[in-house]
């Protein structure tokens, strides 16, 4: 008799070590069929891999480079240039500590800069320019990212805490 219970018991511990080894295959099989569990990847919401000249080349009335650490998020002013303003100045607010490493571009309008940022105009418009676009610059003044006019400035607020996220100082 005592020899059925170790018996017994040898076969529940082989069954044991079994299921430790393939429950976690059952379990990840299972999340990639039903898509559970599965943590979502980040897009970026800008067009990524912009061919554009760099900072330097833009024809500008002021020059924009800033030479030092900080990103420059250049937008175009050309159309409700007072509600854009705006929504870049808050997005900008919102960055928090990390405000000092970005640094707004605007090009066009007529109003006076606000804090935080720098007021230039287009000395002639590139063919690649268009109305309300921002773009995201490194410091290095190479195009990162382009957003046209219908992107929400929630998703740019969110590409460039991810960019300050994976580039830190």
């Amino acid at each position: 008799m005592h020899s059925r219970q170790h018996i017994q018991r040898q076969r529940l511990k082989l069954v044991m070590i079994f299921a430790v080894f393939t429950l976690p295959m059952v379990a990840a099989w299972g999340m990639v069929q039903w898509g559970v569990g599965i943590p979502d990847r980040h897009t970026a919401h800008g067009e990524v891999g912009v061919q554009l000249p760099s900072l330097h080349e833009w024809p500008l009335t002021v020059n924009a480079d800033n030479g030092d650490d900080t990103w420059t998020l250049a937008f175009d002013c050309s159309l409700q240039c007072e509600q854009r303003m705006d929504e870049f100045w808050r997005l900008h607010r919102a960055l928090g500590r990390e405000a000092p490493r970005l640094t707004r571009l605007r090009i066009g309008g007529e109003s006076e800069a606000l804090p935080g940022e720098v007021a230039s105009q287009w000395r002639e418009e590139p063919t690649w320019q268009k109305a309300n676009n921002a773009w995201l610059l490194d410091p290095l003044g190479r195009p990162a990212l382009s957003f046209d006019a219908n992107v929400p400035t929630t998703d740019v607020l969110d590409d460039i805490r991810h960019l300050f996220k994976v580039n830190p100082l």
